[in-house]
C-alpha cells in the first residue's frame, strides 16, 4: 500500500483522500461478499441476501460506477460494517441483514442498475440517498419487490407499484439538501448510533432540538462556506466523503459531535449559534471520517488499543487510537484558524478567536507528543506520524 504525505491537511490537487476512500470501498466489497448466508434466517431473508449478492456482483462487473456509488452510501456501508463478526441467530442481526438487503436493492433500483427484480423482507423504513428519500413501508406489508425504478408490494387492497421518481406518499423526503451531495438527515439507520464511548454523552439520537430543518441547513451551509473559502482543498475532500449530517440537538453552550468507523460518510453534530463552533465540528468530524477510511485499509498503529494514555481533549484515559484521531482532527482545525488570520477575516480580530487558536495548538502539541513518543507505527502510520511532526512544528 502506498504511503501518503498529506493525510491530515491536503495539498492542492491531492488525491490521497480519494485513494484511501477507494481502498476502503474495496474492503467493504469483500466484507459484503463474505457475509455468511446463515446470518439471515432461512426463507425470504436468506433468499434475499443471496439475490442481492448476485445482483451486486453483476453490477460490479457491468457497471462498477453504479456499484461503488451504492456502496459509498453511508446508509449501506454502516450495515455491512456493523455485521462484521456477528453470529447468526440474534434477532438484532437478522433485522440488520433485512435492512441491508432492502436498502441495497432500493439504491440499485433507484439508479436503474438492478439487473433483475428482487423480493426482500419489508423493514419499516428503507433509506435511499440516491433519491434523497426514505421508503416508508405501509402497515401489514411483509415483502417488497424491487425492480428498475420501482418498488412494489401486495396488500389487502391488491398489488401496488410505485415509481421511485414520483411524489408518492410512501416516499418520505427525509434528506434536506445542504451542499452538493451532502444532506441534513431526518432519518438515521445506523444501528450503532446509541453506542457511545465518550463519558459525557449518551449516544447520538436524531434530534432537531426544537429548530426547523431549514434553520439547521442554513447554519451548516454557512459553516461549509467558511471552510470552502479558507480550506478549499479540504472542502473538496469533505464533499467527496460526507453525504449526511445527522442533527443531535441544540445547545447554546456545549457542543457535541461524533462519527463512527462503521458509518463513514456520516457526521453527528448538535446545532450551536456560533459559526466557528459549527465549522470546527465539521472539519474535526470529517477528519475522523478520513482517518476511519484509512483504518479500513491499514491499522496505522500496532499498539492502537492498549495501553491507555491521558488525552488532551478527553477527561478519560484513551488508547493511542483515540489520541491519534484527536490530533489528526485538530491540526486542520488549527489550519482553518491560521488561514482566516492570514486572510484578515473579521473573526480573527477578536481576542476569543486568538485564544481559541492558541488553545488548539497547545492541545495538538500535547496530543502529538503522546502519540509520537509511544506509537508503534505501520509504514503507512510512519508517513502520517511524519506529517503530524511537520505540522506541529509549523504551528510552534
Amino acid at each position: 500500500m502506498s504511503t501518503y504525505r498529506d493525510l491530515t491537511i491536503p495539498r492542492e490537487g491531492s488525491t490521497s483522500a480519494r485513494e484511501i476512500l477507494s481502498r476502503g470501498l474495496g474492503t467493504l466489497v469483500e466484507d459484503f461478499r463474505r457475509l455468511p448466508p446463515d446470518l439471515a434466517p432461512a426463507g425470504r431473508s436468506r433468499t434475499a441476501l443471496a439475490a442481492v449478492k448476485r445482483a451486486l456482483a453483476q453490477v460490479l462487473r457491468e457497471d462498477p460506477g453504479a456499484a461503488f456509488t451504492v456502496l459509498r452510501r453511508p446508509t449501506v456501508g454502516v450495515l455491512i460494517r456493523a455485521l462484521r463478526g456477528q453470529r447468526p441467530g440474534s434477532p438484532r442481526v437478522s433485522r440488520w441483514v433485512d435492512e441491508l438487503t432492502a436498502t441495497l436493492a432500493l439504491e440499485l433500483a433507484a439508479l436503474g442498475a438492478l439487473p433483475a427484480a428482487i423480493e426482500t423482507p419489508a423493514p419499516k423504513h428503507v433509506p435511499c440517498l440516491s433519491r434523497g428519500m426514505v421508503f416508508v413501508t405501509p402497515g401489514g406489508v411483509d415483502a417488497l419487490r424491487f425492480s428498475r425504478g420501482e418498488v412494489a408490494w401486495d396488500s389487502s387492497a391488491g398489488p401496488h407499484v410505485v415509481d421511485l421518481a414520483s411524489d408518492d406518499a410512501s416516499l418520505w423526503q427525509a434528506y434536506l439538501p445542504v451542499a452538493g451531495e451532502t444532506y441534513l438527515a431526518l432519518f438515521d439507520n445506523n444501528p450503532l448510533a446509541l453506542d457511545e464511548a465518550h463519558p459525557d454523552k449518551d449516544g447520538n439520537a436524531l434530534d432537531l432540538g426544537g429548530r426547523s430543518a431549514e434553520t439547521w441547513a442554513a447554519a451548516l451551509r454557512e459553516a461549509l462556506g467558511l471552510i470552502e473559502e479558507h480550506l478549499p482543498t479540504l472542502h473538496g475532500e469533505f464533499a467527496l466523503y460526507i453525504q449526511q449530517l445527522v442533527p443531535v440537538g441544540f445547545d447554546d453552550h456545549a457542543h457535541l459531535s461524533a462519527s463512527y468507523q462503521e458509518a463513514i460518510g456520516t457526521i453527528y453534530l448538535s446545532l450551536h449559534p456560533r459559526l466557528m463552533t459549527m465549522a470546527e465540528a465539521l472539519v474535526h468530524e470529517f477528519s475522523h471520517n478520513k482517518l476511519n477510511a484509512l483504518f479500513e485499509a491499514d491499522p496505522v498503529l500496532e499498539n492502537a488499543f492498549s495501553p491507555l494514555f491521558a488525552s488532551p481533549v478527553r477527561p478519560d484515559p484513551r488508547p493511542l487510537h483515540g489520541v491519534l484521531l484527536a490530533v489528526h482532527a485538530f491540526l486542520p482545525v488549527a489550519r482553518l484558524y491560521e488561514k482566516m488570520i492570514e486572510a484578515g477575516h473579521p473573526f480573527a480580530e477578536r481576542p476569543d478567536f486568538l485564544e481559541r487558536f492558541e488553545a488548539i495548538k497547545e492541545k495538538n502539541r500535547e496530543g502529538a507528543a503522546t502519540v509520537l513518543d509511544n506509537g508503534q507505527f505501520t509504514p503507512i502510520g510512519e508517513s502520517l506520524a511524519d506529517e503530524i511532526r511537520r505540522w506541529v512544528a509549523h504551528f510552534q
